[in-house]
């Protein structure tokens, strides 16, 4: 019951609702949801996508490390500004094969998923890129197709909307069930994120068989075996 309820959500499932769903106790909720992110993580642990012929789309957003404004306007800084930052922002990097599965990782800037990116998408991929400049060192492995966004979203066939498409569904996970998406969490909820959007139109039964098959494969979960009764050790 606890996995359908989890598969029936579009853009993720707030812990408090699942527990009241399926009547736990919040902790009960947050451990067996990540649980099965690790369950669905698994399913592309040592994935590559693309090939000779196929298209992949990179793209990175940056989440977390959010500043509370002060109270006064006269006190407000800019929080744009690196200095002012926290240092906890991090960008998830999302490669996306068209018509096939979305891969996402965590790092602290784009320029680090380079070597990330040539291991996991295949040679002869067609790959297509905003105009960051973290993917310039791509050009030396791929065939690339750059698009700057201030001009447009598709121009002379460069466009990465498969990609924007998953970081709006991540986006709006986090707006609108998680609140707070970050740290070592962060790459979980990303991964439920690609998950979501590779199977969105697959039906209900097909993704909860596939979770119950995937977790059934799982070993114990190293992270989260134990999670509360460590804290309570501790």
């Amino acid at each position: 019951m606890a996995i359908a309820v989890f598969c029936n959500e579009v853009k993720g499932k707030s812990m408090l609702a699942f527990a009241r769903d399926i009547d736990v106790q919040y902790k009960t909720a947050f451990v067996l949801a990540h649980k099965l992110r690790e369950a669905i993580a698994s399913s592309t642990k040592a994935l590559g996508i693309g090939g000779e012929g196929r298209t992949a789309e990179i793209d990175g957003a940056y989440f977390g490390g959010h500043i509370r404004p002060e109270n006064l306007a006269s006190d407000r800084i800019d929080r744009r500004l690196a200095e002012n930052q926290s240092g906890k922002r991090q960008v998830v990097v999302a490669m996306r094969e068209r018509g096939g599965r979305t891969l996402a990782r965590v790092f602290a800037a784009e320029a680090d998923a380079v070597a990330a990116i040539r291991q996991r998408v295949a040679k002869g991929t067609t790959v297509h890129a905003d105009e960051s400049a973290a993917w310039n060192p791509l050009h030396a492995s791929f065939a690339m197709q750059r698009i700057n966004h201030q001009d447009g979203f598709s121009i002379g066939g460069a466009c990465t909307n498969g990609a924007e498409s998953y970081f709006s569904r991540l986006r709006r996970g986090e707006l609108g069930h998680h609140h707070h998406i970050a740290g070592p969490y962060l790459v979980r909820y990303a991964r439920e994120a690609a998950w979501r959007e590779d199977f969105r139109r697959v039906d209900n039964g097909e993704q909860i068989y596939g979770i119950v098959g995937l977790a059934m494969r799982c070993r114990p979960s190293v992270d989260f075996c134990g999670y509360w009764q460590r804290a309570r050790a501790a």
